[in-house]
């Protein structure tokens, strides 16, 4: 995950990171757990621009394989959960990213980094969705740098 993130912070502003998080498959497989986080980053490309140029890119590099088994074992799985407050679906993904509402791993790192911004869909602030989600099965990582210089949650600069 930390090299993800530095390879964003390479070709993107990046103006905060929250903390990692790690949960269980939510699919119930005996996969290792999972550690999530999120980033929030200016750019002044598309939201499939993003796909091609920069997630797409980075996951090839890190040896991630798309199988149709979308809960296969991966080796990293970047998505774009939010673009400002676009709502929209493109190459087949939907943005807000439907998982925000239904899973803490997503809720809760973007809620960590941007609390009062709103679901675009909703009109819930981030922080409430996170806080109806929490559960005992997720729990921060503080152990887990993303960057050297990371504060969890907090604007980072580079």
């Amino acid at each position: 995950m930390p090299r993800a993130v530095d390879s964003i912070a390479k070709q993107e502003t990046l103006l905060a990171i929250s903390s990692v998080w790690q949960s269980p498959p939510s699919d119930g497989s005996d996969q290792p757990d999972y550690l999530n986080a999120a980033i929030l980053i200016r750019t002044a490309k598309s939201p499939a621009e993003i796909y091609a140029d920069i997630i797409a890119p980075i996951e090839q590099s890190l040896g991630r394989m798309r199988k149709t088994d979308k809960f296969a074992p991966r080796t990293v799985d970047i998505d774009l959960a939010m673009y400002d407050d676009l709502v929209e679906e493109f190459s087949g993904r939907k943005l807000p990213h439907p998982d925000i509402l239904t899973r803490s791993y997503v809720a809760l790192p973007l809620a960590e980094i941007s609390p009062d911004k709103t679901h675009p869909e909703t009109g819930e602030p981030l922080q409430a969705i996170a806080g109806r989600l929490r559960n005992g099965v997720i729990r921060r990582r503080e152990e887990i740098a993303l960057l050297p210089a990371q504060s969890a949650g907090r604007p980072v600069k580079r």
